[in-house]
């Protein structure tokens, strides 16, 4: 079974993401781990990134999680995935189960 954790920053993806698959037994895979220098000096800079600056992100986590699927091996996966495309493209060839934290900006 693969699982993405997927929300915005703070909503809790890691969190949650390494108490399930602590209970699963399995990885834990923090998206955010994956990401080039590059895209982490311009996030340090408060530089929004580029659906160009995450494409590369995205393949190294469908990557991960494509291996992973193949060799029929449990993960759990954090990383925010808010657009539509980049779903798609992390789900590729893999059936994944979907977990989107969600809360209002006080509760967050």
């Amino acid at each position: 079974m693969i699982i993405a954790v997927i929300g915005v920053a703070g909503s809790g993806k890691t969190t949650v993401g390494k108490l399930l698959a602590s209970a699963m037994h399995c990885p834990f895979l923090e998206g955010d781990s994956l990401h080039s220098n590059e895209n982490v000096d311009k996030m340090s800079h408060g530089i929004p990134l580029t659906d160009a600056d995450r494409a590369p992100w995205i393949a190294s986590i469908h990557a991960r999680i494509l291996d992973c699927f193949e060799r029929g091996q449990d993960l759990v996966v954090a990383c925010s995935a808010l657009k539509k495309q980049y779903r798609t493209v992390l789900a590729e060839g893999v059936q994944i189960t979907w977990v989107y934290l969600k809360g209002s900006i006080d509760l967050i």
